[in-house]
């Protein structure tokens, strides 16, 4: 092969382009330093994308000491890691969100035409959708409830409410230490446990 050859020259490009690239590199911005800043460290908070150029043994002393937080007590630090979990956006509580009058909730309109048969969507509806069914009651359940005298549609407040009554009424202390109740206080008890470990009260 020829070294005077067009070929050769095409071939010899691009080191030539490697060293304009060199060239192009910006000088070391460390304080006396004329090496060239062949690596970038960030300039800090609220200069994001921004980059200062240092040499290697520059770059290395800047990254010991540079702290992003830098001027920020341990409160704000935690207000910025809290806020970085969604990006710095804001963000609002769920079902909370207002339309452009503050008294009334935000009415839906991306989905207006969608069928709704469940009524999930509308507000209004909720008020007016039945309560939950309860689930059907075991037979110890209901001699429990029957043990304080009260039906199988009792709620955790009425069965509550009923068992403070009857321990009072039953508990020897109240009746000038008589203990002949005792019995009947000990079943009022334990069916008050039953129908508290099924989850009823």
């Amino acid at each position: 092969m020829k070294l005077d050859s067009k070929i050769f020259d095409s071939i010899r490009i691009k080191p030539d382009k490697e060293r304009a690239r060199a060239d192009d590199v910006p000088r070391c911005q460390w304080e006396g330093c004329t090496r060239p800043g062949t690596h970038k460290a960030p300039c800090g908070r609220g200069a994001e994308g921004k980059y200062l150029h240092f040499c290697i043994d520059h770059v290395r002393l800047y990254n010991k000491s540079y702290n992003y937080f830098e001027g920020m007590d341990d409160t704000q630090v935690r207000a910025y890691q809290k806020d970085a979990l969604t990006g710095h956006r804001p963000t609002w509580k769920m079902g909370t969100n207002k339309g452009p009058d503050e008294h009334k909730p935000f009415r839906r309109t991306w989905n207006a035409d969608a069928q709704d048969p469940f009524q999930f969507f509308d507000g209004e509806a909720k008020a007016h959708r039945e309560p939950p069914r309860r689930r059907k009651i075991k037979a110890l359940e209901k001699r429990s409830l029957n043990k304080l005298n009260l039906d199988e549609r009792a709620d955790s407040t009425a069965i509550k409410a009923r068992y403070k009554e009857l321990v009072k009424q039953l508990h020897p202390d109240a009746n000038g230490g008589d203990r002949s109740t005792e019995e009947q206080l000990r079943q009022i008890i334990q069916a008050y446990n039953i129908l508290r470990q099924s989850g009823l009260c």
